[in-house]
């Protein structure tokens, strides 16, 4: 009889995964796992409490809260927290608001979702981050795709993708100087496709938001936005109710929904393998900002 060791595709991503995590925690001091209960980062941390297992997560989550979130998934953050035992910070776009530090739009468009660059700054500076860990893709955007696994940030949070370390080997550089910090994204090599055959397999938990369900919605610039208390239709948009789900979670201001019947995350991944476009180019408004708008707000510090 024939035993065959070799490992299959997603055993390889999760071997890659977990070597990333152990990596950071044995050589920069001080990091964190940016948590905000959307399925990348769930899946990232179902590695992290892998890599570590039976020992608990050594580092805290951070979410950068806009207070624009969909209440189901801040309600999945803390059920989750709460799960694994892990120390929670959040660092709140409000704050920053209210102190100046970040000017609100305003209009029946206005969404929140640029102000996160200040609050991530704020939050990595605060608490002295050397490194935060962030569910990023390759496979999501263009200006995701150029980004390497650890990717450096100067004194200023800022990214410049003409400067960066080269990875051979999948050996990596996390040298950095106080006050510079490491951006470490351990899905980088993923697909939407693996991230849903992940969640299968494992039988990852996540917010209801993400299978199929009844809601009331309005189509805005090419678009199906859930109405909710962020959103309110205007006098030219009817809603209506309609059988949908959500391929990615950010504001409720700039995420829109698809119509779906997958109802479980096997449907889901059929439904995922069938696709033609990235979910964040099909649902998320804030990257439509122009061709480059994604890398640059990574240029300014975003993930």
């Amino acid at each position: 009889m024939t035993v065959s060791y070799e490992l299959s595709h997603l055993d390889k991503l999760e071997s890659e995964a977990v070597q990333i995590f152990r990596e950071v925690a044995a050589t920069i001091e001080k990091p964190a796992l940016l948590f905000s209960g959307g399925k990348d980062s769930v899946v990232m941390l179902h590695l992290a409490v892998k890599a570590f297992w039976p020992a608990p997560v050594p580092f805290p989550v951070m979410h950068v809260d806009t207070g624009e979130n969909f209440d189901e998934v801040l309600a999945f953050r803390d059920r989750t927290v709460e799960k694994y035992g892990l120390r929670l910070i959040v660092a709140s776009v409000q704050d920053d608001i209210d102190a100046g530090r970040s000017v609100e739009d305003t209009g029946p468009r206005a969404t929140r979702n640029r102000l996160q660059t200040v609050t991530l700054l704020r939050g990595i500076t605060e608490n002295r981050f050397g490194a935060v860990f962030g569910g990023a893709r390759r496979d999501e955007e263009k200006a995701r795709a150029k980004e390497r696994v650890f990717s450096f940030r100067d004194e200023f949070g800022q990214w410049d993708p003409r400067n960066q370390r080269p990875e051979l080997w999948s050996l990596y550089n996390g040298r950095h100087r106080k006050g510079e910090n490491i951006r470490v994204f351990p899905l980088s090599n993923w697909t939407e496709l693996d991230i849903w055959s992940y969640i299968e397999a494992e039988g990852i938990d996540l917010p209801e938001l993400y299978y199929a369900h009844e809601r009331e919605v309005v189509e805005r610039d090419g678009m199906l936005l859930a109405v909710n208390r962020f959103i309110t239709p205007e006098p030219d948009e009817t809603p209506y109710r309609a059988t949908v789900r959500f391929r990615t979670i950010g504001d409720a201001t700039c995420t829109g929904c698809v119509e779906s019947v997958a109802a479980d995350a096997a449907a889901v991944v059929v439904e995922v393998a069938a696709a033609r476009l990235t979910e964040r180019g099909a649902t998320r408004a804030d990257d439509r900002i122009s061709e480059a708008g994604m890398e640059d707000r990574k240029k300014e510090g975003y993930f």
